[in-house]
């Protein structure tokens, strides 16, 4: 059987229209960092999914091995997962907070003062993308996050070389659902993307 060249590249653009990848709502222009190298930098590590494994564009920490990364979307949306390529070795952040719905970025004092919707540690030794899945129920209505990466081996440099989400936009998540059931008043949507997940074989929370 012969194979076409193309083929990878049309799996790939395949890949992007995806309607779980929220990279088309991100608002790139307005996503900015705290503790960066580069000033800018944020903005290059979201990217299409294609370019998800790119290790030429990354930002890294700068005075120490904390940093935030502000993303807010175009729309509300509902989150499902969250997907990160980081350093490795002295370089991979080991800790990830995420704060939801904040109008500015969360600074390192609010970090240490305002609980976040989800604190987890990083896979150690990823060298690839990981898909951290998340509870629905605490990001269910999201127009921003900020990341605050920390807990690098080395203290001090924490790098990372993408970051995406999965889930859906609000808007499409209510007509959805008033297609498949008649909720009862004040009733939550989790039981059912719960079961869509066990049907996926989705792996569990790792949030502590």
């Amino acid at each position: 059987m012969t194979t076409n060249p193309s083929d990878s590249s049309v799996a790939s653009a395949l890949a992007d229209l995806d309607p779980a990848n929220l990279y088309s709502l991100i608002d790139k222009q307005n996503t900015h960092g705290l503790n960066l190298s580069d000033p800018e930098g944020a903005r290059s590590v979201i990217k299409p999914w294609n370019e998800r494994e790119d290790t030429v564009k990354f930002v890294d920490s700068s005075v120490d091995d904390q940093m935030v990364i502000h993303v807010p979307f175009v729309e509300t949306v509902r989150l499902r997962s969250i997907m990160l390529k980081v350093g490795s070795g002295e370089y991979a952040p080991g800790r990830l907070r995420v704060f939801a719905n904040h109008p500015t970025i969360v600074d390192f004092s609010d970090a240490e003062s305002i609980r976040p919707q989800l604190d987890l540690q990083l896979l150690e030794g990823e060298t690839k993308v990981a898909d951290y899945p998340l509870r629905v129920a605490a990001f269910a209505s999201v127009n921003s996050v900020s990341l605050h990466f920390s807990d690098a081996p080395s203290g001090e440099i924490s790098r990372v070389y993408y970051i995406g989400f999965k889930g859906d936009p609000r808007s499409l998540g209510r007509e959805v659902n008033s297609k498949i059931e008649v909720p009862a008043p004040n009733a939550a949507d989790k039981p059912l993307v719960d079961k869509v997940g066990e049907k996926k074989g989705a792996p569990q929370d790792v949030a502590r």
